[in-house]
C-alpha cells in the first residue's frame, strides 16, 4: 500500500486506526504528533521503507537519465536535489550548467526530485553583492526552488580581501538569510566537515579514503585553516541571529562524532535541524543505546538524507546499484535490529518505533522544507 497520496477503503481505515492504537504509548517520545497511518510491511526490506513514502533530503543528481526516475517511481521516493558553489571545481563554479540540468532532472521525474538552489558567496564585498543574490534566489523561488545551500567554501576556503577567512555569519549575507526566511524557504548548511578532517591520517576513520582523494579538502594538511570549532560558533551564531530562518545542517551539522553535540545545539535552537547524509555511519561507531534514545528524544529534528548523486558522465546502473544498496543498508538499519555490515565491521540496527521511523524518513522533511511534496 501507498501512502499518504492513496484513497483508502473503509476497511484499510479501520485496520490503520487499529495499528496506531496497538503501538505502545512507550514509543511515541516526547512531543509526538501522530496520525492514523496504516502498518508498515515487515521492516527488513525495501518495501516497508517504500511504504514511507520516503524522501532522502541530500541528493546531488545532475543527470536526466529517465532510469532514475524510473527507481523513484518504483521506491515511491522524492529527493532534494542540491547545487553548491565551489570555485576549485570547473562544474560547481558557477549556477550553470548545474542549474539547468537539475531542472531537468526536476522535470523528468515528474517534480519528485526538487531544486535546492544556492548563490556565490564569493564576490561578497563587491557593490551590490546582496541585491544581485536576492534577485537570484528570488527567481529560483519562482522556478520551484525550495531551499538554498551554503556551503563549507565559507569558513575553509574563502578569504576577504584583507585576508581574513569568511565566515557563514558575515554581516554581508545577512540581507540574503533575511530573504530566505521572508520566502519561507530553508537553508541547508553545509559548514565545516568531520573531526578527521582536523586530525592526522587514519585508516580506521570512514572518511580516510576521502581525504586521500580530496586532499585540497584535508584540513589537517592546511593548519592555516580556523579550528572547526571556530566555523561551528559561526554557524550556532547564523542560527541564534536569524530565528525565522529554518536551518538544516548538513551531514549531522558536521557534529557526526557525538550525538551530545547535536543535542545541545537542538536544545539551543528551536529552527535548527540535521539531515543524515554520508554520516549514518557515525550513528553505527556510537553506543547503540544512546543513540536510540537521542533519535528518539528528538525524532522531530533529524531528516533521512544520503549525499548519493550522479552526473551524464556516470554509469547509471552503477550509480543505481549503489542508490538501492544504500537505502537498503540504512533502512536495515534504522528499522530492524538485524545486523548491518560497513566497510568489513558489523552493527546491531536501532529497530526504531514505526512512528520515529515516519518522521525521519518522510514527516520531518515534509515539515523543514515546505514544498518537498510539490503544489498538489
Amino acid at each position: 500500500m501507498k501512502f499518504p497520496n492513496s484513497k483508502w477503503t473503509l476497511l484499510s481505515r479501520a485496520m490503520a486506526v487499529l495499528a496506531v492504537l496497538i503501538v505502545p504509548a512507550a514509543t511515541l517520545g516526547t512531543g509526538s504528533r501522530y496520525e492514523a497511518q496504516p502498518s508498515l510491511p515487515p521492516a527488513g526490506d525495501l518495501a516497508g521503507f517504500s511504504a514511507l513514502a520516503p524522501i532522502d533530503a541530500h541528493v546531488h543528481l545532475y543527470t536526466d537519465d529517465p532510469a532514475f526516475g524510473a527507481f523513484m517511481q518504483r521506491l515511491n521516493l522524492r529527493i532534494l536535489d542540491i547545487l553548491l558553489i565551489d570555485d576549485r571545481e570547473a562544474y560547481f563554479k558557477g549556477l550553470e550548467p548545474q542549474r539547468a540540468d537539475v531542472l531537468k532532472v526536476v522535470h523528468s521525474t515528474g517534480g519528485r526530485a526538487v531544486l535546492c538552489t544556492t548563490f556565490s558567496p564569493y564576490d561578497l564585498e563587491e557593490p551590490g553583492f546582496a541585491q544581485r543574490t536576492i534577485r537570484q534566489l528570488d527567481a529560483d523561488f519562482e522556478a520551484g526552488a525550495i531551499a538554498v545551500k551554503i556551503y563549507k567554501v565559507m569558513g575553509m576556503e574563502m578569504k576577504s580581501k584583507a585576508g581574513k577567512y569568511v565566515m557563514p555569519d558575515d554581516p554581508a549575507f545577512e540581507p540574503i538569510y533575511e530573504d530566505i526566511a521572508a520566502h519561507h524557504r530553508t537553508v541547508v548548511a553545509h559548514i565545516a566537515e568531520p573531526d578527521s578532517c582536523w586530525q592526522p591520517p587514519n585508516p580506521a576513520s570512514p572518511d580516510y579514503e576521502y581525504y586521500q582523494q580530496n586532499p585540497q579538502e584535508y584540513a589537517y594538511a592546511h593548519p592555516e585553516w580556523p579550528s572547526k570549532a571556530a566555523i561551528l560558533t559561526a554557524r550556532d551564531h547564523l542560527v541564534a541571529e536569524n530565528p525565522k530562518l529554518r536551518v538544516v545542517g548538513a551531514h549531522l551539522g558536521s557534529m557526526e562524532a557525538d550525538v551530545d553535540e547535536m543535542a545541545q545545539r537542538f536544545d539551543r535552537y528551536p529552527n535548527f535541524a540535521v539531515d543524515t547524509a554520508a554520516r549514518v555511519v557515525y550513528f553505527m561507531l556510537q553506543p547503540r543505546d544512546k543513540v536510540r534514545t537521542f533519535l528518539i528524544k528528538y525524532q522531530d529534528r533529524i531528516l533521512y538524507g544520503t549525499d548519493l548523486g550522479a552526473t551524464a558522465k556516470d554509469n547509471t546502473e552503477k550509480a543505481l546499484q549503489e542508490w538501492e544498496d544504500t537505502y537498503e543498508r540504512d533502512w536495515k538499519f534504522f528499522a530492524t535490529d538485524q545486523t548491518v555490515e560497513y566497510k568489513g565491521h558489523t552493527y546491531k540496527g536501532l529497530a526504531l518505533p514505526e512512528p520515529v521511523l515516519r518522521k525521519i524518513f518522510h514527516d520531518n522533511a515534509v515539515h523543514w522544507l515546505p514544498g518537498i511534496m510539490g503544489k498538489s
